[in-house]
């Protein structure tokens, strides 16, 4: 069963925007894009880089650190198909934003 955290307010990350949170222990990313909210394992694979404080265009969020390319709708790299990072589901209540851990 998934366990369902409250991790923002829909203010708390701009349109075309990421933002880092620490949610029970676990470092995620929560992205807008056009006002539909995703979340990822904030930790690049390659370096560890926060990809919460990536540069986000359209759908696709680049680490700050090296570059590395995900899409933030499902985790996938965009350059990579062997690498990935986790992909977690997102709950709105309102102006609330819930991720699944």
């Amino acid at each position: 069963m998934v366990n369902f955290v409250r991790v923002a307010q829909t203010s708390d990350i701009p349109a075309g925007e990421g933002r880092s949170f620490e949610v029970e222990g676990k470092m995620i990313a929560v992205f807008n894009v056009n006002d539909t909210f995703y979340a990822i394992d904030n930790v690049c694979p390659h370096r560890g880089g926060p990809l919460g404080e990536g540069y986000l265009e359209n759908k696709t969020v680049t680490c700050p650190w090296h570059g590395w390319q995900f899409d933030v709708t499902c985790g996938k790299s965009t350059v990579n198909p062997a690498a990935a990072v986790a992909s977690l589901p997102v709950k709105m209540e309102g102006s609330e934003i819930f991720v699944g851990l």
